[in-house]
């Protein structure tokens, strides 16, 4: 399933007018995000080196030859060289938060961005994040993620103890919880990310079905969801954790939004027909239908499974859609790309879009970011758009 030219330009045009138009408003929509965070270093392998001045080296381009040098050691040992080209701050709900921020969104975030020695002071490095935010509330110190950039994708190195002060009482205790059913009732958006590290996730989405959802005013609300890479967990924890899902979608309804590896998972774990990693770029018949199947099986209101090339998605009205991203050989910056393609779909999804444009939004979004290495706002996303470029096979 790939659309035509023609029908690729009219759902650009359409994406790209309505947010146009949505602009000046953005800000009146309020989201609620957590509650992660990390300090992403960005690093590259060195290959070889021409000189011993620190930035002057030949990277190890792609993983496949990163995994040769590794093998090579097997038996022996091996000195990899890594070079830092930046820290910033990251995290899945740091980076879904701040993009949304930056698109116009009136962006609320609560989470582990606090000092190592005084949890509720926000971490210096997490400074240029609040200023895309209308608030932001620490409860944790930061995890940190050493992200090593290949020119096929990336390797991602966590390390994650302080996500275990991540819990539903710690909220409370920070917060309070007035003050968080305050924030949610507020909220036309409630993003919740990184489920595979944040062990406590389960506590807070099962706390908020009983403390606070029973207790918001009735208004237009949408839950966002990316369980971010759960390859680590067990299946019943996985299980468990998307029944989780289906319960809260009784309450407001439920994007879950997935990578290929991650759809891949869940449809094993659901028993449903996954899609294969090795179909030909520009279709995404298979990517379509196992968005369906997972969405189906959870019984939640969308699923959107996102690809390099491109994104599916699939709606509880039975409505499926593939849309073809404006995919390059050569990103700039790779490291939040999906949490860029998610903060696209979810601020379309809130300005109204219908489910193609809405992928076309997200991919636009995702693509713009790895061009250009930061989040962009809202206006840049729209230009990008009435111009998307046409993918790189």
């Amino acid at each position: 399933m790939s659309e035509d030219r023609p029908q690729r330009d009219e759902i650009t045009a359409k994406a790209a007018s309505t947010l146009a138009k949505a602009l000046p408003t953005l800000e009146k929509q309020h989201a609620f995000v957590g509650f992660d965070g990390f300090i992403d270093v960005i690093m590259r392998v060195v290959d070889r080196r021409r000189t011993m001045v620190y930035e002057d080296y030949e990277p190890i381009r792609t993983i496949e030859a990163f995994a040769k040098r590794a093998a090579t050691a097997a038996g022996r040992s091996a000195n990899m060289e890594l070079v830092t080209l930046e820290r910033r701050f990251g995290g899945n709900g740091p980076l879904l938060a701040g993009a949304l921020g930056r698109l116009g969104l009136s962006a609320n975030y609560v989470g582990a961005v606090g000092c190592q020695d005084d949890h509720c002071r926000l971490d210096p490095l997490f400074e240029p994040f609040a200023q895309r935010c209308t608030s932001v509330t620490p409860i944790a110190p930061p995890c940190i993620t050493e992200a090593c950039e290949f020119e096929d994708g990336k390797l991602m190195f966590g390390h994650s103890a302080n996500a275990s002060q991540i819990t539903w009482e710690r909220i409370k205790q920070v917060v309070g919880l007035d003050r968080l059913r305050e924030m949610i009732d507020d909220a036309s958006l409630i993003g919740m990310v990184n489920w595979t590290i944040v062990g406590g996730l389960e506590g807070i989405w099962r706390g908020l079905c009983d403390e606070v959802f029973p207790q918001l005013s009735d208004r237009r609300r949408r839950i966002f969801i990316d369980l971010s890479d759960p390859a680590k967990r067990t299946d019943s924890d996985l299980g468990r954790g998307l029944g989780l899902i289906s319960e809260m979608s009784t309450a407001i309804p439920v994007t879950l939004g997935l990578n290929l590896a991650e759809s891949q998972r869940i449809a094993l774990v659901l028993g449903v027909e996954p899609a294969h990693s090795g179909e030909t770029p520009g279709t995404g018949g298979e990517v379509t239908r196992a968005a369906a199947a997972i969405r189906a099986s959870l019984g939640i209101d969308r699923v959107v499974i996102h690809r390099r090339d491109g994104a599916g998605a699939s709606e509880k009205s039975d409505h499926a859609a593939w849309f073809d991203g404006p995919f390059t050989r050569n990103p700039l910056l790779s490291t939040g790309a999906g949490d860029h393609f998610n903060a696209g779909f979810a601020a379309a999804e809130q300005i109204g879009l219908g489910l193609e444009e809405c992928l076309a939004m997200a991919c636009a979004t995702s693509g713009l970011y790895v061009r250009e290495g930061h989040s962009l706002t809202g206006a840049r996303v729209a230009s990008f758009l009435e111009a998307l470029p046409t993918p790189e096979r």
